[in-house]
């Protein structure tokens, strides 16, 4: 896992503020919503609260919103365009924690980009 210094993820995030990355905030909370809701799949699914057939079709639903919205991006070689296509090199059964991780970083540039 990557970790992102507290100080580095602002410098990047406002290197890449444009119209472009604000044009790609929607792009960016679906990608970030869709990788939290597979952490709570995944984390579900390790406590066997969820079938099988869920599981693999919730991948599947999810792993398209995600390639959806890096597919949508106005800048996909951002900070944000990175972590999302990180999302998509995820094993399906990748750590909730992980996950989460990934969502949070994406919230972060979320935030930054509404108070801009």
């Amino acid at each position: 896992m990557v970790r992102c210094r507290s100080w580095l993820l602002p410098l990047l995030v406002l290197a890449g503020c444009s119209k472009g990355a604000e044009a790609d905030l929607q792009y960016i909370g679906e990608a970030r919503s869709a990788a939290a809701e597979w952490a709570l799949v995944n984390e579900q699914a390790s406590k066997g609260r969820l079938t099988r057939a869920y599981v693999e079709s919730m991948h599947r639903w999810l792993r398209e919103e995600i390639r959806a919205s890096h597919s949508a991006l106005t800048e996909p070689n951002s900070f944000y365009g990175h972590e999302i296509a990180a999302l998509l090199r995820e094993p399906d059964g990748a750590p909730p924690s992980e996950l989460r991780e990934r969502s949070k970083r994406l919230k972060e540039v979320e935030e930054k980009l509404e108070s801009a």
